[in-house]
């Protein structure tokens, strides 16, 4: 169950074409850009809007929480764990190199931040399914965790 979302409106537009992407946000302008595409496939409009949602929650989410969601993809580095949970995060993957993790560069913490919508996308829009869900079971297991102890199922997430 997604947690208890508490903030301003944001406003969700859906354009016929946004060219190579399915969504985009501007956090401090609240809005939500949605390629008219995600209603074609059965669960991706639910998919791409709470991905998009959880772009506005990891800004809010304290430097502690964001620091244990690095060391939860950190720890899946250094086991080699392959795969993803959409492509947002498979592509920025596949930039990130140990020093950027050591150094916390903008890279890694971009990918930090897609690995971290997409997981949310993954755990509450209730596909079970889908092409871009490569990451490996243990590593979802993981994940899940992580999730369940930081947004337990009464908890607020401010967006």
């Amino acid at each position: 169950m997604l947690p208890i979302l508490s903030g301003g409106p944001i406003r969700v537009i859906v354009r016929p074409s946004l060219g190579a992407h399915l969504a985009a946000s501007s956090i401090p302008g609240r809005q939500i850009y949605l390629d008219s595409s995600v209603f074609s496939r059965r669960g991706e409009f639910e998919r791409i809007l709470i991905h998009e949602i959880f772009h506005y929650g990891w800004v809010r989410l304290s430097n502690a929480k964001r620091r244990a969601w690095e060391q939860v993809i950190a720890r899946e580095f250094a086991a080699g764990v392959r795969g993803e949970l959409g492509w947002s995060a498979e592509w920025r993957k596949a930039a990130v190199r140990p020093r950027d993790i050591l150094r916390r560069t903008p890279r890694w913490r971009r990918y930090a931040c897609e690995s971290f919508c997409d997981t949310a996308a993954w755990m509450y829009s209730r596909l079970r399914a889908h092409d871009e869900f490569t990451l490996t079971g243990r590593a979802r297991a993981a994940r899940r965790n992580w999730f369940a102890g930081n947004f337990p199922k009464d908890a607020t997430l401010a967006v």
